[in-house]
């Protein structure tokens, strides 16, 4: 595995969580890093599975962190999974969400009723049961939801990582929340983030680049690093987050580069 970057590397899938920030607090060389990548004219766009934020929030976020960032250089799952599934059910159409405000809101935006468990109690039904991370959900939550995919609601995860990075350490994900759906019903979602193709097709377009010259960086394998490889991208894995280099040296999951962090990408880039 080598630590430089081909030359030919002229656009960047860049995750979030683990790579630019754990949780609240960004990690070292955060501005810095931006500012290289304009320097060096490299275009880029951050693509993440934590479906709890729209871009708009992710751009108040890294206000705070000292970066100013057009919304349109960030996607988050929320939004493509509301995209996903606008492209399939009308405005209108009744869904369930397990999910925080920020996939609420990319659902709401595109027109769908959003049911809550109450009215599912009360014999209320859902096309979609659409599920992620989420940090105040119920068992009532999770049990209303179980009865709708049971009942042949169509089941859509934003994500199936079974950890999310913060501050303090590895947390449970959203796989490993809607793993009680999943192992209730037997049935498993659609999938919208990484590494299924959904979130890197769409990255791409909004880059304008190709498998030939972009990059994924990322610090799960599991997601960024195998999507990135399944897409056809040079893959880079980080050491700010989830994997580790033995993870990366043990496993049948190989990045094209690994490099401590966002400072030393910024370094190889040519």
């Amino acid at each position: 595995m080598s630590s430089q970057i081909p030359p030919a590397i002229r656009n960047l899938i860049i995750d979030m969580d683990g790579v630019l920030w754990r949780g609240e607090k960004a990690l070292p060389g955060l501005v810095q890093f931006f500012e290289a990548l304009q320097a060096k004219q490299i275009n880029y766009v951050m693509a993440t599975n934590n479906g709890t934020k729209t871009a708009v929030m992710y751009k108040e976020k890294l206000a705070r962190f000292g970066v100013l960032m057009d919304p349109m250089r960030i996607l988050t799952v929320a939004e493509a999974t509301a995209s996903y599934l606008q492209d399939r059910y009308s405005a209108g159409t009744p869904i369930y969400v397990l999910g925080s405000k920020g996939l609420r809101d990319a659902h709401l935006a595109v027109g769908f009723q959003i049911v809550s468990p109450e009215q599912v109690r009360n014999g209320e039904t859902a096309a979609v049961v659409v599920g992620g991370l989420h940090f105040d959900f119920t068992y009532e939550s999770l049990a209303m939801g179980a009865l709708l995919v049971e009942r042949g609601a169509q089941f859509v995860a934003t994500d199936l990582d079974s950890t999310h990075p913060s501050e303090s350490g590895s947390l449970p994900g959203g796989g490993a929340i809607l793993s009680v759906i999943i192992t209730t019903t037997g049935v498993t979602p659609v999938s919208i983030g990484k590494p299924g193709p959904i979130l890197f097709r769409t990255a791409l377009e909004r880059l304008g680049g190709n498998v030939g010259n972009t990059a994924m960086i990322g610090d799960r394998l599991g997601t960024d690093i195998a999507g990135g490889n399944a897409a056809g991208l040079y893959t880079i894995l980080v050491l700010t987050g989830v994997s580790t280099v033995a993870d990366a040296e043990s496993g049948n999951i190989k990045p094209d580069a690994i490099l401590k962090d966002i400072t030393e990408v910024a370094r190889c880039l040519a």
